[in-house]
């Protein structure tokens, strides 16, 4: 059953066409992720269909009577609200039944209520309020009575995202939904989407996310829209095959196209007499081969200014607001080259630890010992600050007028600028007509061409496209200097460090020699054998049952040979395993591990511990008959 049918839909802004004549539907259970480039009209298109924007032409059409929950990217409530109050500032059908439920209570209208009753229990309004509190505490929002006025701007995207989710809409359109939920909260959006049976439209830089929640893929590319029927794995393979024969498709009418040129400037004195649908056919041919070929992606090896063998020290560093430990007697000697990725929950001090290694806040006590040849490259939350009114070249050329690749190679300004996805008439445009997204871009690019030695990346995720991140990746893949990243990105944070500092709140920091993807395999190993321990210490307190009484005339059934054999074996074989166990245990908790030892390992007790499980129920099987 089709939820939203789009019919050749147009928007425009002056002379800049976002898209143009695009169709698509969404039917009942499809989960699809929208991308495109910042500016191409991803955030748009969304408030198109939600109401809250015009569009040229075309048509947007709902199924009747369709439950459709929307979240902004910047959403807003009446600041004197409180939490709670703000779960109910909507004009969902639930919301509106619950106040119409209890205006006829006002009223004492009997007759009404009789039906309203009905409907309330249909639509499951009773538990609206207990629905409410418990996805807010799933988003870590517990202070219910909290003003809305003192919430941050991530806290409130979380109140609108409870929102959003609370009375179960059949079609949720999501922007950006990550975008300030730590790992622990995306996980759980990753893990309600995928299992609630709903339809999605969303947009979303985070990739595993795509990957998990969404079977199918829209994208805008050059005003027009692309499906991909699969996950985010599947479309980037389509894509590649997209490109690749569009680029094909160019290089061959650029060479018919010489060909045409030559016959259409033969003997101009006849032009009257060429056929007409041969003159025709030469412009569409033109046309065609203008097009933009889409180039491979450019190495870019850029040459870092020099960095001596001493990074920086944490020494003894303790830092703490009231109650909240942020470190304790901290200590940590980075490493040359090191790239290494800082994690954790919303809250626990990754911000505040960067902003102490950065001189903008200080320890309680404790120092960072920085060295004498480190030249920091400082991309911070707060650091998008431009002249609007300057052009984008000219933000950048500021700064610097090339950067050097090394061998007397130099990139200028605007080569830089098109290898982050500045056209150049992008580059001539002003800093005023740049979307949200372009601006983090252009920041970005401010960051690296001051080409520094020691990149401090501070969630540079958020708010970036998809193919603004895999540019990045590709960067820092070839960056030849040091790399601190805090995000929430797991994809990006699985392509780009090797080191992870894991903030678990209090001042509790783990260092875990590997990218995110491998300490999740290793902590859910941990919350493994910690289960088990807690197993085993509730059976041993559990009192023994009692044994089931033998009728004095019914013999006892002894073991065949067989069994005996196998029996003996059992013996000897589960105590080796329990060895083997207690090494792996020893070695995966010492520390020294390279990445590919680790994952080994973690894989080789997994099947240890299937195997003592599988050989002790068998063991005490036969234990009765000894």
């Amino acid at each position: 059953m089709v939820q939203l049918n789009i019919d050749k839909l147009t928007k425009s802004f002056g002379d800049l066409v976002l898209f143009e004549d695009i169709s698509f539907g969404i039917e009942q259970g499809q989960k699809i992720g929208l991308i495109a480039k910042n500016g191409s009209g991803k955030t748009t298109l969304l408030n198109i269909i939600a109401g809250k924007e015009d569009y040229d032409s075309g048509s947007v059409v709902f199924r009747n009577d369709l439950r459709v929950g929307y979240l902004e990217q910047a959403p807003s409530y009446p600041e004197e609200m409180t939490v709670l109050q703000a779960c109910f500032y909507s004009q969902n059908e639930t919301v509106r039944l619950i106040a119409e439920y209890e205006e006829a209570m006002e009223r004492g209208d009997e007759r009404r209520l009789e039906d309203l009753l009905v409907r309330m229990d249909a639509l499951k309004a009773w538990d609206y309020e207990q629905r409410a509190k418990q996805i807010l505490g799933q988003l870590k929002i517990h202070h219910f009575e909290q003003r809305i006025g003192e919430l941050s701007g991530g806290q409130l995207k979380r109140v609108a995202l409870a929102n959003v989710l609370i009375t179960d809409p059949e079609l949720i359109i999501l922007d950006e939904p990550t975008n300030h939920l730590d790992l622990e909260m995306t996980e759980w959006l990753e893990g309600y989407l995928s299992r609630a049976n709903i339809s999605l439209l969303m947009v979303t830089h985070d990739r595993y996310f795509l990957d998990r929640v969404c079977n199918e893929i829209l994208e805008i590319d050059r005003k027009q829209i692309y499906s991909y029927k699969g996950n985010y794995n599947y479309y980037l393979e389509k894509r590649a095959e997209r490109i690749e024969a569009q680029n094909a498709e160019v290089e061959r009418a650029s060479n018919l196209l010489r060909k045409e040129l030559d016959w259409m400037r033969r003997q101009p004195q006849a032009r009257g007499t060429k056929a007409k649908y041969r003159i025709d056919a030469f412009y569409e041919l033109e046309k065609r081969a203008k097009q933009q070929r889409e180039a491979g992606q450019v190495n870019l090896d850029v040459k870092a200014s020099y960095i001596g063998s001493k990074i920086f020290e944490a020494q003894h560093v303790s830092k703490r607001f009231d109650d909240i430990v942020i470190t304790k007697d901290f200590n940590y000697i980075f490493a040359r080259y090191e790239k290494l990725g800082i994690v954790g929950n919303n809250g626990t001090g990754k911000s505040t630890f960067i902003k102490m290694l950065m001189g903008e806040v200080e320890p309680d006590s404790g120092r960072f010992d920085i060295g004498e040849t480190v030249r920091f490259g400082y991309y911070s939350q707060e650091g998008l600050q431009f002249d609007e009114q300057m052009k984008v070249i000219d933000v950048v050329q500021r700064i610097a007028e090339y950067i050097d690749l090394g061998d007397g190679r130099r990139m200028s300004v605007s080569q830089f600028l098109t290898y982050f996805l500045f056209t150049p008439d992008k580059q001539h445009n002003y800093v005023y007509k740049l979307s949200g997204g372009e601006k983090r871009r252009l920041y970005l690019c401010t960051v690296l061409m001051r080409n520094p030695n020691f990149l401090v990346l501070d969630e540079p995720t958020n708010d970036l496209d998809i193919v603004t991140l895999n540019v990045l990746e590709e960067y820092l893949r070839n960056f030849k200097g040091c790399v601190i990243v805090v995000s929430h990105d797991r994809y990006f944070m699985d392509k780009v460090v090797d080191h992870l500092l894991v903030f678990r709140g209090q001042g509790e920091i783990k260092d875990f020699p590997g990218n995110y993807t491998q300490y999740r395999e290793w902590k859910e190993y941990q919350d493994l054998l910690a289960r088990e321990a807690e197993a085993a210490r509730q059976i041993k307190q559990a009192p023994a049952a009692p044994e089931k009484p033998r009728r004095q005339d019914e013999p006892k059934r002894r073991l065949t040979f067989k069994e005996r054999k196998e029996f003996e074996a059992l013996d000897a074989e589960i105590p080796q395993l329990e060895a083997e166990k207690t090494e792996l245990e020893t070695a995966l908790s010492s520390g020294t591990l390279s990445t590919e030892e680790l994952l080994k390992k973690s894989e080789r007790i997994t099947q240890v511990m299937a195997e003592i499980d599988e050989k002790t129920m068998r063991w005490l099987e036969l234990s009765e008959y000894v």
